[in-house]
């Protein structure tokens, strides 16, 4: 039995690069591919915010002299390219998928309803979100804690490289101690970088609970949904 019934996963561009650290890697992304279609099996309903760091991020562009907004923009286009690649993978190995863009993007792509999203999820679509919020200055993460409530998802799933929250960086510190749970409230004062303070506020104000964990390990995404203590529960 899946203890989570809809979910909103939260997946980074980079991780869609794989091993290649730019662009898409086909071997990941079909291997994301039959784990999402396993899920949607097994009677779950799945969003998608797909970032876009392994094509183009809007603040590395600002270093770079290019205009803060138009360096947005262009981080939202990659999202959407991401998004398209996820459908396609996702739709060859025999499922359902729906690309919504927050902004007017046809004919590649429907614009965001949440009723349009909802409808697609009960009819057993994989829902994937794309261009952020349609606003510059907001992140992917905000993105997905919009996307989240508006669904209201039973859980908000951030896929990372790391298997959860640790009290600092354990890829610097041996010593560093990983939360198996962890409050709101506590994540806060540790200043625990889970998530922007925009995306992180939206989903405390809205008790919605994350889930961070390692997605590059085959079979987690399961485990996850089927109520398997991995991870960091935020809560």
């Amino acid at each position: 039995m899946v203890k989570y019934k809809r979910i909103l996963l939260k997946l980074s561009g980079e991780a869609l690069a794989g091993e290649d650290h730019y662009g898409i890697n086909a071997s990941t992304l079909e291997e994301f591919g039959k784990e999402i279609l396993e899920l949607t099996n097994d009677g779950v309903q799945v969003g998608i915010v797909v970032g876009g760091g392994n094509i183009f991020r809007g603040l590395t562009g600002t270093s770079k002299g290019i205009e803060r907004t138009k360096g947005d923009s262009m981080g939202m286009l990659a999202t959407t390219i991401n998004a398209i690649a996820i459908q396609s993978e996702i739709e060859a190995l025999g499922g359902k998928a729906k690309v919504l863009t927050s902004t007017l993007m046809e004919p590649y792509a429907e614009r965001f309803s949440r009723n349009r999203a909802i409808h697609a999820l009960e009819k057993g679509h994989v829902v994937i979100f794309s261009g952020g919020t349609g606003n510059p200055y907001f992140t992917t993460d905000s993105a997905a804690a919009l996307r989240a409530v508006e669904i209201n998802a039973d859980i908000l799933i951030k896929g990372t490289k790391v298997d959860g929250i640790y009290d600092k960086d354990p890829m610097k510190f041996p010593d560093a101690i990983k939360f198996n749970e962890i409050s709101y409230d506590e994540t806060i004062s540790r200043k625990l970088k889970v998530m922007d303070l925009t995306a992180f506020a939206l989903c405390s104000e809205n008790k919605m609970p994350i889930m961070v964990f390692d997605m590059t390990k085959k079979g987690n995404l399961k485990k996850v949904i089927n109520g398997e203590k991995i991870g960091t529960l935020v809560k």
